[in-house]
């Protein structure tokens, strides 16, 4: 007879619900797929063109202008690079102070070339310095399935608004995702957090929702005690706001104050 304790009915859920959670994460870097691979073979492009000119070119200036745009193609590479593997391996379950304007960085180097092969304007409204206590990867892993579903919300030219503000009154860090797509009908609105249900329809190449983004979504914010709201009106676009439970910035990383910083990129 084993020694082994019998898995509970308990275990067996919570390891259904991590592997829940990993294949949806690599789903949501499958729909990057194309355009991180558009992108490297920018970089890659830049690369040869540039190690030619300091071939042909003798001269320390041209040289060293194609060592500098080398360089930081090389440097562009290696953080998307980096990016993607520590969002597609990262199995921390650790819940600590992190800022969330750096979170949302992490994630818009990921999707920025997405957007813009999409032609998908960037608001961003954020205040730097709001700090919560949160598992990184996992807000990072709502993050990228809110802005890759808003992006597919959307026809060519639409716009996504990002914004970060504090809450202290109420206890909240929140951050905003929110398009000037498509909408969703009221009568569909209340089952957009169910497992399996999806609102988008088969595209051309027979690719659509899979209905566990939003439902690995509320399960990730009800884990942090959060919450997480959607207003949505049918022509007009949807936006979700996560609510996460503030903390102060450690001592000596950043300034405690806030500050406000508002960008609008065109694409």
């Amino acid at each position: 007879m084993s020694g082994k304790p019998a898995e509970s009915e308990q275990d067996r859920v919570q390891l259904l619900e991590e592997q829940l959670m990993r294949a949806q994460r690599l789903s949501s870097v499958g729909a990057l797929a194309s355009s991180i691979t558009h992108e490297f073979n920018n970089i890659l492009t830049t690369v040869i063109n540039y190690a030619k000119m300091g071939v042909r070119h003798k001269d320390d200036a041209t040289r060293d202008k194609a060592f500098d745009k080398i360089l930081a193609a090389g440097q562009r590479a290696s953080k998307i690079t980096t990016g993607m593997l520590a969002y597609s391996r990262s199995t921390s379950d650790r819940y600590d102070p992190a800022e969330l304007s750096r979170l949302l960085d992490d994630v818009m180097t990921l999707v920025q070339k997405d957007l813009q092969m999409h032609r998908i304007g960037v608001d961003r409204d954020v205040t730097t310095g709001v700090w919560a206590k949160v598992n990184s990867s996992q807000v990072q892993q709502i993050l990228m399935n809110l802005i890759v579903n808003a992006r597919q919300a959307m026809h060519e030219g639409g716009r996504i608004k990002l914004s970060i503000r504090d809450n202290p009154d109420e206890g909240w860090a929140e951050i905003s995702v929110g398009d000037n797509g498509s909408g969703i009908p009221h009568d569909r609105l209340q089952k957009i957090f169910d497992p399996f249900y999806t609102t988008r329809q088969a595209d051309a190449r027979g690719q659509g929702g899979t209905g566990l983004g939003l439902a690995v979504c509320r399960r990730i914010i009800e884990a942090h005690s959060g919450r997480i709201r959607v207003e949505s009106l049918p022509g007009k676009g949807t936006t979700f706001t996560l609510k996460l439970p503030r903390a102060e910035s450690p001592a000596g990383l950043i300034e405690t104050s806030p500050s406000r910083r508002v960008e609008s990129l065109a694409n």
